[in-house]
């Protein structure tokens, strides 16, 4: 699990993803189960709505229903989507409503914009089943964005990514394998060697998450995720000094306080223990 930096990092640079916790409806809440679905992810939405929003979301999704034209219906999900995103500021309605709209679509460019936007989701969701769900999201996306593309090796990233990260596999590997083939064909490939890098802190091998992220801040100096993470393999391997170097490293392109604070309470219990 991420360290509270990263994760601070995470929800700083792309929001948050779940709507605020208001009693049992709240997402967080409804996410009981093993297996999670849209309509109780959508249940739960709807009751931080208001009464004129609630009317307002029927009216729309009757229309999805009796649109018999596909553009009529790729209108709709977007603007349901629309709605979900500057008007009730829920993003999980809003990713799955591009993704419904970007499937009729079916451009690489929509269906690749949906995928990586659940998959951004999921690093930055602590809910193990929220996780699985937009993972199972993200990976359906992702292979019909490879049916149009296959020799893409994003998208093959992202596709590895979706095992990796969501729990939807027995075997993590499988994931690791997809985004070690890219980086193998091609080693500059920085997304590749990130991803790689977050893999080796998820499986504890520290010394090659390492590896691959100080591949990716040699060639990606600005990268302020890959520095933290950096700073967490080391810190995890009990290295402080490279642990605080590279905290100090990240502090220095950071100007949002709350992150800056939670780095220096990181190297200040480096320094005591």
């Amino acid at each position: 699990m991420s360290s509270g930096v990263v994760l601070l990092c995470f929800i700083y640079f792309f929001g948050n993803t779940i709507p605020p916790k208001k009693g049992p409806g709240a997402v967080a809440a409804a996410a009981g189960t093993k297996e999670i679905s849209f309509t109780t992810i959508l249940e739960a939405s709807k009751q931080q709505l208001s009464p004129a929003q609630q009317a307002h979301v029927a009216q729309l999704e009757t229309a999805v229903v009796r649109g018999d034209v596909k553009d009529q219906q790729i209108k709709v999900y977007k603007q349901l989507a629309d709605f979900w995103k500057d008007s009730a500021h829920l993003l999980i309605p809003y990713a799955y409503y591009s993704a419904q709209a970007a499937k009729l679509e079916n451009s690489q460019k929509s269906l690749t914009f949906a995928a990586q936007f659940f998959l951004e989701g999921i690093r930055r969701q602590e809910n193990a089943d929220l996780q699985r769900w937009m993972a199972s999201e993200a990976k359906e996306l992702f292979e019909k964005a490879l049916q149009i593309d296959p020799g893409n090796d994003s998208l093959k990233i992202g596709l590895g990514s979706c095992y990796l990260l969501g729990n939807i596999s027995e075997s993590p590997m499988q994931g690791i394998m997809m985004i070690r083939e890219v980086a193998e064909k091609n080693p500059e490939n920085m997304y590749a060697q990130f991803m790689l890098g977050l893999g080796g802190i998820i499986s504890g091998q520290y010394d090659k998450a390492i590896d691959r992220l100080l591949k990716v801040v040699q060639h990606q100096p600005d990268n302020i995720e890959a520095i933290l993470m950096l700073a967490e393999a080391y810190e995890r391997q009990n290295d402080k000094a490279n642990a605080v170097k590279w905290y100090l490293t990240g502090k220095k392109q950071i100007k949002n306080a709350d992150i800056a604070k939670e780095i220096d309470e990181r190297i200040k219990l480096l320094g005591n223990k």
